[in-house]
């Protein structure tokens, strides 16, 4: 298990779980620069908080995220939206839950605490 952050534009920070070996690999090579299409993260929204990332009353389920080069418009939106309309994800509003941030870019890789 490994936690990691991605950044949106205005310089907000959400942090998620990662638990699967690849995908931590791939996470890392974000970071690193060695991979350069599949940067940003998608996966499904949990309406509960985690410790890890206390600003919000959501998170990513880790079973569920992946990374990609391009997305559907009807999962983006920005994080503090997502959090403001948090009652509606799910429905017309990120159908499924699906979240995918089209700026969101993996910067680093998060110490638990």
């Amino acid at each position: 298990m490994a936690y990691f952050a991605f950044t949106e534009s205005p310089g907000q920070e959400f942090v998620f779980e990662l638990t699967d070996p690849e995908k931590i690999t791939h996470a890392r090579n974000i970071i690193s620069g060695t991979e350069k299409e599949k940067v940003h993260v998608v996966g499904r929204i949990r309406k509960q908080p985690k410790p890890y990332n206390p600003k919000y009353s959501f998170h990513l389920d880790p079973d569920t995220i992946w990374f990609f080069d391009m997305a559907i418009e009807v999962c983006d939106a920005n994080m503090d939206y997502v959090e403001e309309h948090l009652d509606e994800a799910g429905g017309a509003f990120l159908p499924g839950a699906h979240w995918c941030p089209w700026d969101s870019r993996v910067t680093r890789e998060v110490t638990a605490s």
